[in-house]
């Protein structure tokens, strides 16, 4: 999972107590307002302290307390917003601590969506689950985390573990979850929303309970495609049962990354649902496996500092790999490696931190963390690597680890020389590109993709026989494209055959490559072109569309009916530059009601009841059809005070752009009155 820089700091602050005190478990009782963006509940805890103590700390942030007892007696503690500090009433040995809470999280507990959309979701890991349940920052402290969640009876709650019972209480409901091992407290998560399920069993047994919103029933199966074959391969190729009672997946709209592994509940990003377009485009198949690999890696044996944060990571990367080479083949898993490659060796030129080092890069801990892995188990063996593996696993179960834990299980079931593996992979930032061409050479289709890149400067008349053949061979797809990339700059007339052989192939990847280099159309290949609208792919769609408008402007109205009723993905791209085209395009009609239907359905999609990724795509649009709308500037402005980051930083960026010219100061200004007090502290601290 993707996700911010690592623990460090409440690691060195805690360790003290954690070699004194041992919380067991958590028995929370929770209820998230909407209304109000807030939540609060009841806790109670069970601790051993191990030695004398003179105080003990809970991570609470801007939390308030009521109600703190120690062995059933009232106590004094302090609370300095940022811990529940507790200084008397516990003995060495067992004790039970409760207390009630309450608090407004500024983040990790997310509220989203208008009405029968609303969802409630937490992302614990990189903003720490302590700004909305009392618990450890410190990922050394493993607790068994039980939930009650109280909310609105028409919604659907869910959290980690078994659900064991609902029950009513007036308009709401009351579900009650229960773990049996423990997890750091970033696992601990919360999703409340209009949710609906499939269950489906492992061969192992275990349920696998598959999430989505009922509008998104008809892209059930696209977006869960594999599901099963991938459960039941890792838990095959890893060797150890998968360590929880029941596995969710959750697709929760403006998730602010792609998935996260909370223990028995991974959350995901509704981008991923998809239907069989879709599916082409962008799939879940990758985030799926990474997500579900995590549950060993990370979940039940987790590193116990950011410093060997790649046996999280770095291991969920390769093992959705093997995964994903189980489903699509020896191909797509040595061509998967080799686009990793590309980014690590770019990488390596600027990027000088190693794997173990807490500043670590992202591609860094995931596509070398995974790459490493890979020369591990090319160079002792599928079958050593794997009993390594298990004994790592076995022997760790529910505790943290180092890197020095995993690479002595790998010394103990071969002669592999760990001290030299880790110099070169771990501790030195160099990336080892000879041994990476050696591996990725084992795979035939990746060796004649390096034939074919050797071929980018001979002359196309005497590399043209040779493409030729690949072309017309059944290939790996991306040999094909790149192929088609090598010669985008080639005069038509001399590539045309090779173009038309291209678009025969019926492969979606390598007729989007024919659309994306070829920007402008001779006649003869207008028809040929005119085909990828029909493609099954919303990106070839879009690509098509946008190309054939600029190149044949009289056919506007045949491409535009073509058009009328595409939606595309998540974002809703292909509905979103139809109707920008058409206002564009059309201007003269501007005074119809059907202009005035497309032009206010564009502003709609502006608004705070659409998710970041439609509205940021139609802010982009819109803006360039009406720039100086007041509504349009007002949705921008709103967007300034969204929890995601990335739909901020667009809307700050884009402000600042407009406020460089001119008259636009004095409209951002006329609008203050309008704004809500959040929306004025973003937009004054733009001005």
């Amino acid at each position: 999972m993707k996700y911010l820089f690592i623990l460090l700091f409440s690691i060195v602050s805690f360790s003290q107590q954690i070699t004194k005190v041992d919380f067991i478990q958590c028995n929370a009782s929770v209820a998230p307002h909407f209304e109000t963006k807030s939540i609060d509940g009841t806790v109670l805890y069970q601790f051993n302290v191990l030695a004398a103590i003179d105080s003990i700390r809970i991570d609470a942030k801007n939390m308030d307390f009521t109600s703190v007892m120690i062995n059933g007696k009232s106590v004094r503690f302090k609370n300095n917003k940022k811990e529940l500090i507790l200084f008397e009433g516990y003995t060495t040995g067992k004790n039970k601590l409760s207390f009630t809470y309450k608090v407004t999280p500024k983040q990790t507990l997310y509220f989203t969506g208008i009405g029968a959309g609303q969802q409630i979701w937490t992302q614990g890991q990189g903003r720490y689950t302590s700004h909305w349940l009392p618990s450890f920052d410190d990922v050394n402290e493993k607790v068994i985390f039980n939930l009650n969640i109280t909310f609105d009876e028409k919604f659907n709650a869910l959290s980690n573990g078994v659900l064991k019972a609902v029950y009513p209480n007036k308009q709401q409901k009351i579900w009650e979850y229960k773990m049996q091992k423990p997890m750091s407290s970033y696992l601990v998560m919360l999703a409340i929303g209009d949710f609906r399920n499939q269950v489906i069993a492992s061969k192992s047994g275990i349920p696998l309970q598959l999430f989505i919103q009922p509008k998104d029933t008809a892209k059930f199966e696209p977006t869960y495609r594999y599901s099963k074959q991938i459960f039941d391969y890792l838990e095959k190729e890893i060797g150890v049962k998968y360590p929880w009672q029941i596995y969710r997946q959750i697709p929760v709209e403006d998730f602010l990354y792609a998935g996260m592994e909370n223990t028995s509940s991974t959350l995901f990003a509704q981008d991923f649902v998809v239907d069989e377009n879709g599916y082409n485009d962008r799939n879940y198949s990758n985030v799926n496996a990474h997500e579900l690999a995590h549950q060993w890696f990370g979940d039940m044996v987790t590193a116990k500092s950011g410093k060997h944060h790649w046996l999280q990571e770095g291991f969920a990367t390769y093992y959705a790999l093997l995964a994903e080479r189980k489903v699509f083949g020896d191909d797509y898993f040595y061509y998967a490696l080799y686009k990793n490659s590309m980014v690590l060796r770019k990488e390596a030129k600027t990027d000088t931190i190693p794997i173990l080092n807490e500043k670590a890069s992202f591609d860094t801990y995931y596509q070398k963390g995974a790459w490493a892995l890979h020369v591990i188990r090319e160079s002792i063996g599928e079958k050593l690597f794997q009993k390594a593996i298990k004994n790592y696993l076995k022997k760790y179960q529910f505790q943290n680890v180092e890197t020095a834990d995993f690479l002595n299980e790998i010394a103990k079931v071969s002669d592999f020389d760990i001290i030299k593996f880790q110099k070169i992979w771990l501790e030195d930032y160099h990336f080892q590109a000879e041994k990476v061409k050696e591996l990725l050479s084992k795979n035939e289709s990746i060796r004649t993709l390096f034939e074919i890149q050797m071929q980018k400067n001979t002359p196309y008349s005497e590399k043209v026989t040779f493409f030729t053949k690949i072309m017309q061979s059944d290939v790996f797809y991306p040999l094909k494209k790149e192929i088609i990339y090598q010669i985008a700059n080639v005069p038509f007339e001399e590539k045309e055959p090779l173009l038309r052989l291209a678009m025969q192939t019926h492969s979606i990847e390598v007729r989007q490559a024919v659309a994306e280099t070829l920007t402008t159309i001779p006649l003869s290949f207008q028809k040929d072109y005119e085909s990828l609208l029909d493609d099954a792919s919303y990106n070839t769609k879009e690509i098509a569309f946008t190309t054939l408008m600029k190149n044949f402007p009289a056919n506007k109205n045949l491409y535009l009916e073509k058009a009328k009723d595409w939606i595309g993905n998540n974002d809703r791209g292909l509905r979103i530059l139809f109707l920008t085209t058409f206002l564009d395009s059309n201007p003269e009609l501007n005074k119809t009601s059907q202009y005035s239907q497309y032009y206010y359905e564009l502003l709609d999609y502006t608004s705070p009841k659409y998710e970041s990724s439609i509205r940021q795509n139609a802010l982009e649009y819109a803006l360039s059809i009406e720039p100086k709308s007041l509504l349009i500037l007002k949705n921008l402005v709103n967007a300034t005070t969204h929890h995601k980051w990335q739909m901020v930083k667009y809307a700050r960026d884009t402000i600042r752009l407009l406020l460089k010219k001119e008259g636009y100061r004095e409209l951002f200004t006329s609008l203050l009155p309008e704004l809500s007090e959040p929306e004025k502290v973003q937009l004054q601290r733009l001005f």
